[in-house]
C-alpha cells in the first residue's frame, strides 16, 4: 500500500523571494470523487498525467495510489467529468537544508493562496523550517485541495482563512 506523510504550511508572501526563483510546473487538477473517506484526483502537470486515489487523512498520513494515464484522457476527465472549479496552480520545488519543499501558488478561484508542503518519512520526523514558512495548516481541512473545490479560497471572508 502507498503511504503519504505530508505537512502543510501557509507561506509568508512578504518573504517570497527565495522560493519564487525555484523552477515551477503548471498543474491542472480535478476530482472525480470527494467522498469523506476517499478522493479520486486527475492531474495534468507539464506533459504528464496521473490518476490518484487517496484515503482519509489521519494525523499527517494517508494511503495513496497513483497511476499514469494518457494526457488526452486526463484532459477529457478534467473538462467533462471532474467537479468544478478545477484546481490550478504553479508548483515550485524548493530545496532547503536537505529537504524538498513543494510550494503551490494557486490561481483561478483560489488565487492568492500559497501553501508549502513537505513529504516526510515518518509523522514525527524533524525538519528545518524555511523563513518563508508560516503557520501550519496540516490538520485544517479547508486547505486540502479537495476542499478548495467545494469552497474556493476566493469565497473565504478574510486572509486568515475564516470561511
Amino acid at each position: 500500500m502507498g503511504k503519504e506523510i505530508e505537512r502543510k504550511f501557509r507561506v509568508n508572501k512578504e518573504r517570497a523571494a527565495a522560493w519564487r526563483k525555484a523552477p515551477c510546473l503548471e498543474i491542472r487538477q480535478g476530482y472525480l470523487s470527494l467522498d469523506k473517506e476517499r478522493t479520486v484526483r486527475v492531474r495534468i502537470a507539464g506533459g504528464d498525467a496521473w490518476l490518484a486515489v487517496k484515503g482519509i487523512t489521519r494525523e499527517a498520513s494517508r494511503s495513496e495510489y497513483e497511476y499514469p494515464v494518457p494526457i488526452a484522457d486526463a484532459g477529457e476527465m478534467l473538462d467533462f467529468l471532474c467537479l468544478h472549479p478545477l484546481i490550478e496552480k504553479r508548483r515550485h520545488r524548493v530545496e532547503h537544508q536537505g529537504f524538498l519543499w513543494e510550494v503551490d501558488e494557486f490561481y483561478g478561484d483560489n488565487a492568492g493562496l500559497i501553501i508549502a508542503e513537505i513529504e516526510l518519512e515518518s509523522a514525527n520526523q524533524a525538519f528545518p523550517r524555511p523563513p518563508w514558512v508560516d503557520v501550519e495548516v496540516t490538520h485544517d481541512p479547508r486547505y486540502y485541495n479537495a476542499s478548495l473545490v467545494r469552497h474556493p479560497y476566493s469565497l473565504w471572508k478574510s486572509e486568515r482563512g475564516t470561511p
